[in-house]
């Protein structure tokens, strides 16, 4: 019997698609533990990044966004309301529980300068680009 991997297809197209748009194709929110995982938009403008992050039903101080080597991560726990009694629903959709989704961020982010903010239940990651000033440049060699 030959084991296979569930993952192995979403991880081929995950290459394929960074290869294509490196920098935020660099998701790696699969995380033991978590039990759901928000939807997120990422733009990009002129002079900044913005990811908006679907976080319905968690209240902002309850969400840790940080920054590491180049990887921002977004994580933070949605908590049932109150224990209810299952009896008399048809369907119950809504997860809770842990969540973290992590993004490579391209390099001329200033991460200095990121901020976040919340409204009606989505939260709002501006990632500033770096100045021109702040690039890296090529320094020539004298011989």
């Amino acid at each position: 019997m030959k084991a296979t991997n569930p993952w192995a297809l979403l991880d081929e197209f995950n290459r394929e698609f960074a290869r294509m748009l490196p920098g935020f194709a660099d998701d790696d929110s699969r995380v033991v533990g978590s039990t759901w995982s928000p939807a997120v938009d990422i733009k990009e403008e002129d002079d900044r990044f913005v990811i908006r992050a679907d976080i319905p039903g968690v209240a902002p101080e309850d969400i840790d966004i940080s920054m590491e080597q180049g990887v921002l991560t977004i994580k933070g726990e949605r908590k049932h309301e109150a224990e209810e009694n299952k009896e008399g629903y048809h369907r119950i959709e809504r997860a809770y529980g842990t969540f973290m989704r992590r993004f490579a961020l391209p390099e001329n982010v200033d991460a200095d300068k990121i901020s976040a903010s919340s409204k009606d239940g989505v939260v709002e990651i501006v990632l500033p680009k770096a100045q021109q000033g702040d690039q890296p440049r090529k320094i020539k060699v004298q011989g």
